[in-house]
């Protein structure tokens, strides 16, 4: 069962942003979206829906500082990412 990720411009964008300032984090960077692809459950991701005013998202670990949030539509298997960024950034 494999999951479509859907990148919006505004999240090109800021990706683009986030990893020119964090050029070490690439390949971490990449490989949470190759799992989260291939299983957004997978523990490593600590997926978890998020509350308040960004309630209706959730967020997945790159590392124990930067997070990407995400929208999660489970019945068309899609996750949108949202947002790329160190705790402060993204919450």
């Amino acid at each position: 069962m494999s999951w479509s990720l859907v990148f919006t411009e505004q999240y090109e964008k800021r990706a683009h942003r986030f990893l020119k300032r964090h050029p070490e984090l690439e390949k971490q960077y990449l490989k949470t979206l190759q799992l989260l692809e291939a299983n957004p459950f997978h523990p490593s991701l600590r997926l978890h829906a998020l509350s308040g005013r960004l309630s209706g998202l959730h967020s997945v670990s790159i590392n124990l500082s930067y997070r990407i949030t995400l929208e999660f539509l489970i019945n068309d298997q899609e996750i949108i990412l949202v947002n790329v960024g160190d705790h402060e950034t993204v919450y």
